[in-house]
């Protein structure tokens, strides 16, 4: 697995309605790794039903190599992640993280169109912050419940009427189809935020040119592979293992189960850790991240969630 860095919790600000910020040091004092915007970590955390591995955006500013700051929101009906962050994590706490790892990443363009919604806010922050500092033009459009419920709020005011704060109770739905416009050579759109709003935009976003939108989502959305669900046989080139996955099982849990070694983190197809090089087989996509010109190269797989579409792939592992 990949290394863990031990870090503190050197302050925690409410920034909004059920939303914690939490600022992040090492207890040494020493440096962290480096960040680009739109990168998260994944959060260790100790849970009373074994170990929590939750993925939070990195909200700060990448110039800051002494801190970072860490935004989430509670989930009444989550799984427990932000519970434990809300209730455990108070300054002084320990926490060990991986990363950072960016699957979001702010590409170069001359014209950025950005769109959050909610605790979606966290990644779009810092690029916002970026694509300002590097002269380009820009805009976002950001939603909530209510005013109250949008974080960070006080540090997007500077930028003026290049920010649209929509809240729903005032404001009613995100107008996307203002927002974006029409198709405009040059132009990139960044989105996060819940599923129904991300699917919103990519359905605004459907006669845009190939690549034009790039998402982060919090949640896995429903598998769209198109193969069965039947046993293959899976080689592992660098570690001369010949294993059969069979249909109860995913090709992660298979390679663990063989005793190899692998980077792994949501088990859901979300976040891009077990990322993993196909050698040869044609793979069965069924996550969140990979672009459609990725599933189509066929040269990577998320092994967490995704299959074999044939009976025999090889991985470099």
């Amino acid at each position: 697995m990949n290394d863990q860095l031990p870090l503190t919790v050197a302050a925690r600000t409410l920034v909004a309605d059920g939303v914690v910020s939490l600022t992040l040091r090492r207890p040494d004092g020493g440096p962290l790794p480096t960040w680009t915007p739109g990168a998260h970590i994944d959060v260790l955390l100790d849970g009373e039903a074994g170990d929590l591995v939750r993925q939070y955006s990195l909200c700060g500013h990448p110039a800051d190599r002494d801190t970072w700051q860490i935004a989430v929101l509670r989930e009444p009906q989550g799984r427990g992640g932000s519970a434990h962050v809300h209730d455990r994590l108070l300054v002084g706490a320990d926490v060990r993280v991986r990363g950072p790892r960016n699957n979001f990443p702010l590409r170069p363009a001359a014209r950025h169109l950005f769109i959050a919604g909610g605790v979606g806010i966290t990644p779009i922050l810092p690029m916002v912050e970026a694509a300002e500092a590097e002269g380009a033009d820009w805009s976002l459009l950001y939603g909530g419940r209510t005013r109250t419920s949008m974080a960070f709020l006080d540090r997007l005011a500077p930028h003026g009427d290049r920010v649209l704060v929509r809240p729903q109770d005032e404001y009613g739905l995100l107008d996307l189809a203002a927002h974006l416009g029409v198709p405009k050579e040059g132009t990139l759109v960044h989105a996060c935020g819940p599923e129904p709003l991300l699917r919103a935009v990519q359905e605004q976003c459907a006669g845009w040119p190939p690549g034009t939108l790039g998402v982060e989502r919090f949640t896995p959305v429903p598998p769209t592979g198109t193969g069965s669900t039947t046993a293959f046989a899976l080689e592992l080139a660098r570690s001369g293992l010949t294993l059969t996955v069979p249909p109860d099982r995913s090709v992660l849990e298979t390679v663990e189960e063989a005793g190899v070694d692998v980077d792994f983190s949501c088990r859901e197809g979300t976040c891009g850790t077990c990322e993993t090089e196909v050698l040869e087989g044609v793979p069965d996509h069924r996550d969140s991240l990979l672009t459609e010109d990725e599933r189509s190269a066929g040269d990577t797989m998320l092994i967490c969630v995704s299959r074999s579409c044939g009976p025999r792939l090889v991985l470099d592992l």
